[in-house]
């Protein structure tokens, strides 16, 4: 038996809280992780879980030596990575998660830049518009849009963004400008799932945020669909202003009932705050963050 393996098998279902999902999330066989649990239980002479029809409960001597396996495994990472140099050179696999849209039109030219600076560097991008567990996903940089939870990970502000209604010169005159939250509902509108409702969105109005019906004819998933949709004249859509920003192409869109727009919110980078930051994370730190303050300083045009 692999005792480290084993360990980690056993870590991992009481992660994901069944043999079944742990099964899923090592994407092994069920039985081979049922075996390993068992071998395991075999090997210290002890029963780690209590085993019922519906769930997996740790026994006492189970909780005991989760919280063991927990340190002897962040021991043994924290080994490998000194030996393999992660400590004394930037080098290795980087993984980074990004909002859906965003890694495509801001980080990926950034990301390019910095694999010819590092060639020893291995990068994989993770787009979600999910919040992950970053020690769970083996993240180690995450891109986050919006007001930060209390969290135990380091956050490097890199700016603020906001909504913006925004329509292409061309709609707008044939359909006319809204001058009111109130016109909205005489528009074709392209509505973006998880910010609002489809028929209904958020304003601010004398400092107080409403909801106001909308006509909406498209709804989409991410705020690149709803750009691209709006650039090619599908209504008034809502985007981050950072995506004007960076496309400067006279004319692209116009931004709307600007008065009326969302307070801004905060652009980070975050990382899990650890004794010994390996190079790679540092290195993309001190790479990426100016970049992309500079992305986050600009400006959209107003209407």
């Amino acid at each position: 038996m692999d005792r480290l393996e084993a360990m980690s098998t056993f870590l991992t279902v009481v992660e994901q809280g069944s043999l079944s999902a742990a099964a899923r999330r090592l994407k092994t066989p069920l039985t081979t992780v049922s075996r390993k649990v068992s071998e395991l239980e075999l090997h210290l002479r002890t029963k780690l879980f209590k085993r019922t029809s519906r769930q997996l409960v740790l026994t006492d001597a189970g909780t005991s030596y989760l919280a063991a396996c927990k340190r002897i495994l962040a021991d043994v990472t924290e080994a490998e990575r000194i030996a393999t140099g992660e400590y004394t050179a930037p080098t290795g696999e980087l993984a980074v998660t990004t909002p859906l849209g965003f890694g495509r039109v801001i980080l990926m030219p950034i990301m390019v830049d910095f694999l010819n600076t590092y060639p020893d560097i291995k990068v994989r991008i993770v787009p979600t518009n999910q919040r992950l567990n970053l020690a769970q996903e083996q993240i180690d940089v995450a891109v986050r849009i919006g007001e930060l939870p209390d969290t135990s990970l380091v956050a490097v502000r890199l700016g603020m963004t906001r909504r913006v209604f925004c329509a292409s010169p061309a709609y707008l005159a044939a359909r006319g400008t809204p001058r009111t939250p109130e016109d909205l509902a005489g528009h074709d509108c392209i509505s973006l799932t998880g910010f609002s409702l489809p028929d209904v969105w958020t304003i601010v109005r004398d400092g107080t945020t409403i909801a106001v019906p909308v006509n909406t004819r498209l709804v989409v998933g991410s705020s690149e669909a709803a750009y691209a949709a709006a650039r090619a004249g599908l209504g008034i859509s809502i985007a981050f202003a950072y995506q004007l920003a960076v496309d400067p192409e006279e004319g692209a869109l116009t931004t709307v009932l600007d008065e009326f727009q969302p307070p801004a919110v905060p652009v980070n980078l975050l990382y899990v705050a650890d004794r010994f930051l390996p190079i790679k994370i540092r290195a993309f730190l001190d790479f990426a963050a100016p970049r992309l303050r500079r992305v986050f300083a600009s400006k959209p045009a107003k209407a």
